[in-house]
């Protein structure tokens, strides 16, 4: 196989550090192996491992190695061929018949099987195959696979086990001296039912890569020192009192307590908490130290690898804030830090460090952030259930922090608040602290009120000044044939680039574009592609690769008559393979923020070699539910693992001259279930404080280029058309100056049943949205009714366009 050197390069930088994002669940000894030898391979994954997940988290890089072919790479046998080639004739046919049932349930539904289709998940097959044959080790390898347009499900072969895999996956424990479950998911599956087992894995998803891996860590190459930054517990622990997947309205009654804020505060003890993680070898740390200075706390601590093998290990410190007139969860996470690789007996002394007005709680009823007077306990450890007390920040009186104004709406219902035998720790804090414990006081002077400025208009461009409407109107939609014309649906919405997802208009002259390839996973482009006066145009499926096996063979024959284009003799094919990178929730789990940045590093110098302006990533909603079909992007439960993560990415890709990111989807996108119509009603404090949190910390530390706007409504309203999201919240209160875009907006896919309306292109830029992505005559002719009615100003597009044009400008300078 032969890859370029900038592939090679990548590839090598990945996996240099992909150990840092396999989590070490269990473990009792038996691993690492003394070296390679016969190997006995099951399960789903063994032969088809998956890299991530569909949809937007598709990447067509040159190749994606399985856990057999890393195995084998690495020097073991594999001695259960017989095994995998019969699975593979039951995972064919039921595949085959998952899709006639996929299309079949379209006919009845009156739409596309490629709509059904998209991001709908097999479940795994029943079956009986024997487990034999022969060595001391074995592994079962568990894969699920889920994606963007669906959510996952409570069922067998999703997220509950098979009968078929709780029967082998004993069976083979029992069977072999040696055993390893390795989880090759994307998020959680319940594994009650198989909880005996002495050493589980999470490999997740690691791009093209993961399947080489394995077999390092099996022989102690590479350490796993991941650690989990969401919740793992069984089904029937999950939140009973969290709605999801109406397809109308979806009521985030559980406020904040989302993920672990819920687990520790009500006392329930999951499978795996969050934060948790083990490692081949084993770590001590020294008393903690606490200090402060104006408001910044710092805790610092040695850590030492007690242990026989090199690793790395991660401190993470969590805020207990007192309960006064606001509820407040057991704990939150204020900050982590991650040694270096230690060898054994070798320490390094890590501080963690955060400021007081980061952790503020806001106050509705004053519409103010507030750290209100009292004890705010340290707790340092290595997940939010194993952590100690290690200081005390008091606040003698109630401090604002920031006054703003009342966004949002109205949610129409009371958060949840814990009460009575709900709290867990609560009652135990005042007892379980001791006497020695620093008690370190906050001066009520230490932090500034930070008063908002609300309605400043921005600044207009002279150029924009003698614009005809039409060309302001152009500026504010995605690139479309005003002739009229066929454009690809999904991904594939641009011509300079082939296989990119969009750009911005060609209609106005002497103004530049910018261009856009979908993310987070990596670049999705073309892998080959022809180029002629036209543009560039794909050699291949004209869809996702996930979807086109769910229209039938003449739609495909249709689809690709239409949109593709077939090269004359004498054009030359060129390629443009890009690096699969590890989902969202991998890279999270490293807790590094600098193999972060290296991932977008990689990203950035990509859209340098291809031409790209725009990446589509990286995306940062929180992990609210495990049903949700797209956590495998998303980071964490957590807003600032999410915030944090977010922005080291965006500075790996924008050093990059030229390249930018487009942090996503802004707000509350929690569930795939009819997405372009979801209603999600949430608390001011709750968005505040969990679900807008990760996107203004991400905006203040990295300033990213652009964000694009969330498909669902919320509280009633497209998040695409609040004026309070966008300009009010978005711009003045987090400090973004950069560009706002929709999502993709695609005629075809839009619900004219479905109970609340679809967003509009005039109301979509009346409330500050510069981009209507990717473009259509449809949102030309609503720009342009609206402006003949009012609905949207001609002052408001050439704001709209002044800040397009800035970042044209910005982009092509660099």
């Amino acid at each position: 196989m032969h890859y370029s050197e900038r592939e090679k390069v990548h590839l090598k930088k990945l996996y240099a550090r992909l150990e840092e994002c396999t989590v070490l669940l269990k473990s009792n000894g038996d691993f690492p192996l003394s070296g390679p030898g016969r190997i006995a391979l099951y399960g789903n994954g063994g032969r088809h491992t998956v890299r991530g997940g569909t949809g937007s988290g598709e990447v067509y890089s040159r190749h994606a190695f399985s856990v057999e072919e890393g195995l084998k790479k690495t020097g073991f046998t594999v001695t259960t061929r017989e095994w995998l080639d019969a699975y593979d004739e039951i995972r064919e046919r039921a595949r085959n018949a998952f899709i006639i049932s996929v299309q079949k349930r379209a006919k009845e539904k009156h739409t596309l099987a490629v709509l059904e289709g998209m991001g709908a998940v097999m479940p795994e097959p029943e079956y009986l195959l024997p487990v034999e044959g022969d060595g001391d080790t074995a592994l079962y390898i568990l894969s699920r696979i889920c994606g963007e347009g669906n959510d996952r499900e409570a069922v067998k072969g999703d997220i509950l086990l098979t009968d078929t895999e709780v029967r082998d996956i004993l069976r083979i424990r029992e069977k072999y001296p040696k055993f390893m479950l390795v989880l090759n998911t994307g998020g959680p599956v319940d594994l009650t039912p198989v909880e005996a087992v002495e050493n589980i894995l999470l490999l997740s998803q690691l791009g093209d890569l993961g399947g080489c891996l394995l077999g390092d860590i099996l022989l102690g190459k590479k350490n796993p020192s991941g650690h989990l930054t969401t919740t793992w517990t069984s089904w029937k622990d999950r939140p009973c009192r969290m709605e999801f997947g109406d397809p109308d309205d979806t009521r985030y009654t559980e406020g904040i307590y989302v993920g672990y804020r819920y687990y520790d505060t009500v006392g329930a003890k999951p499978m795996f908490p969050f934060g948790f993680g083990l490692s081949f070898t084993t770590f001590a740390s020294g008393v903690p130290e606490v200090s402060l200075e104006g408001e910044r706390v710092s805790v610092r601590a040695a850590v030492t690898n007690t242990g026989k093998y090199a690793g790395r290990q991660t401190l993470q410190l969590y805020l207990s804030k007192p309960q006064g007139r606001l509820d407040q969860p057991e704990q939150e996470l204020a900050g982590w830090a991650k040694t270096k690789k230690l060898l054994p007996g070798q320490t390094q002394e890590l501080t963690i460090s955060f400021d007081m007005s980061a952790m503020a709680s806001f106050d509705r009823e004053n519409c103010l952030y507030v750290l209100e007077e009292g004890d705010y306990i340290l707790r340092l450890g290595c997940s939010s259930r194993e952590n100690t007390p290690c200081g005390i920040v008091r606040l003698e009186k109630t401090m604002p922090v920031r006054k703003v104004r009342h966004a949002l709406g109205q949610s129409g219902f009371e958060d949840f608040v814990p009460s009575g035998q709900e709290i867990g720790r609560e009652s135990e804090r005042a007892e379980t602290l001791p006497e020695e414990i620093p008690v370190l006081l906050m001066n009520r002077d230490a932090i500034a009120m930070q008063e908002i400025r609300y309605d400043e208009e921005s600044p207009v461009d002279p150029r924009v000044e003698k614009m005809t409407d039409d060309e302001l109107i152009y500026l504010g939609i995605g690139a479309f044939d005003p002739k009229g014309g066929l454009l690809s649906v999904v991904g594939n919405a641009a011509k300079t680039v082939a296989g990119a997802s969009g750009e911005t208009t060609h209609q106005v002259e002497a103004v530049g574009s910018l261009v856009m390839a979908d993310g987070p996973a990596g670049l999705r482009l073309s892998r080959k592609y022809w180029r002629d006066e036209a543009g560039a145009h794909s050699i291949g499926d004209p869809l996702l690769e996930g979807l086109m096996e769910f229209m039938p063979k003449y739609q495909q024959f249709v689809m690709k008559q239409l949109i593709g284009r077939k090269p004359g003799k004498q054009v030359r094919i060129q390629e443009q393979f890009t690096t699969a990178l590890p989902i969202g929730t991998a890279i999270a789990q490293s807790w590094d923020l600098d193999f972060a940045e290296i991932c977008g590093d990689i990203a950035g110098a990509e859209m340098e070699e291809f031409g790209i302006d725009l990446w589509l990533a990286p995306a940062l909603n929180i992990h609210r539910s495990i049903q949700c079909g797209r956590n495998f992007e998303y980071f964490s439960e957590d807003p600032v693992i999410s915030g944090y993560f977010a922005a080291a990415i965006t500075k790996g890709v924008q050093q990059h001259p030229g390249c930018g990111v487009t942090i996503k989807h802004f707000a509350a996108n929690n569930q795939e279930h009819n997405r372009f119509y979801s209603n999600s009603c949430v608390s001011e404090r709750a968005m505040r404080e969990i679900y807008l949190k990760g996107f203004e910390i991400c905006i203040r530390e990295s300033a990213p280029e652009a964000v694009m706007t969330s498909y669902n409504l919320l509280n009633g309203t497209h998040t695409s058309e609040r004026r309070d999201l966008t300009t009010d919240i978005l711009r003045a209160e987090f400090g973004f100056e950069g560009l706002v875009m929709t999502d993709w907006l695609v005629g075809m896919m839009l619900n004219k049943n479905s109970h609340h309306p679809a967003a509009g292109a005039d109301r979509i830029a009346a409330a500050g949205g510069e981009l209507v992505m990717p473009g259509g005559k449809g949102d030309f002719k609503k720009m342009k009714k609206g402006l003949q009615c009012g609905t949207i100003t001609r002052r408001q597009l050439q704001i709209n366009a002044s800040r397009l044009l800035r970042i044209i400008d910005r982009r092509r300078e660099k």
